[in-house]
């Protein structure tokens, strides 16, 4: 029993070497953030959920929301200050909220700052953080094509508009 738990020991440590392995650069962590198109197989849901976003701001009164050419509402909060060009390789240090349109906050930060490359965030992020500049803080009312689409990852469901407000700490 010992052999075997010592095999499976050795397999899984092998295993984490070769998932780590630096031989093959992830391409989506180098170049500029891509322009983002809906797929035509996606529209209709894209469509649906434009109205609810629109729905959302009217019902609840949400000032100065604004939405880019791909389709990601948004609200500057504060723009913050600096140039910062971003790229997908960008390195962003956040406090963030995540919540969907029923107000359920399904993942936050807990006023921390976490760090993350913008190529390991959902599109959403890739749109909307370069928005703002270091100490700026922005609103982002995101379709479900640039989150998770027709998945269910945890406690959100299939087709979920999400919401978020971020607060960007720092940015390299």
């Amino acid at each position: 029993m010992t052999k075997l738990k010592h095999l499976i020991l050795m397999v899984c440590i092998a295993g984490c070497f070769a998932a780590c392995s630096k031989d093959k650069p992830d391409s989506r962590c180098s170049g500029e953030i891509p322009k983002y198109e809906v797929t035509a197989a996606a529209m209709e849901q894209f469509k649906l959920d434009t109205t609810a976003i629109r729905k959302f701001v009217t019902d609840n009164k949400i000032a100065d929301v604004k939405k880019d050419e791909n389709g990601v509402f948004y609200q500057i909060l504060a723009p913050g200050t600096g140039s910062h060009h971003f790229t997908v390789a960008s390195n962003i240090s956040i406090d963030y909220e995540g919540k969907l349109l029923n107000g359920n906050v399904f993942d936050s930060s807990k006023g921390s700052y976490v760090t993350f490359q913008l190529c390991e965030l959902i599109p959403g992020w890739n749109i909307g953080v370069p928005k703002i500049q270091k100490g700026g803080k922005v609103r982002l009312l995101i379709p479900s094509y640039f989150c998770y689409g027709p998945r269910a990852v945890g406690t959100v469901p299939p087709n979920a508009v999400l919401d978020f407000t971020i607060s960007l700490n720092n940015v390299n």
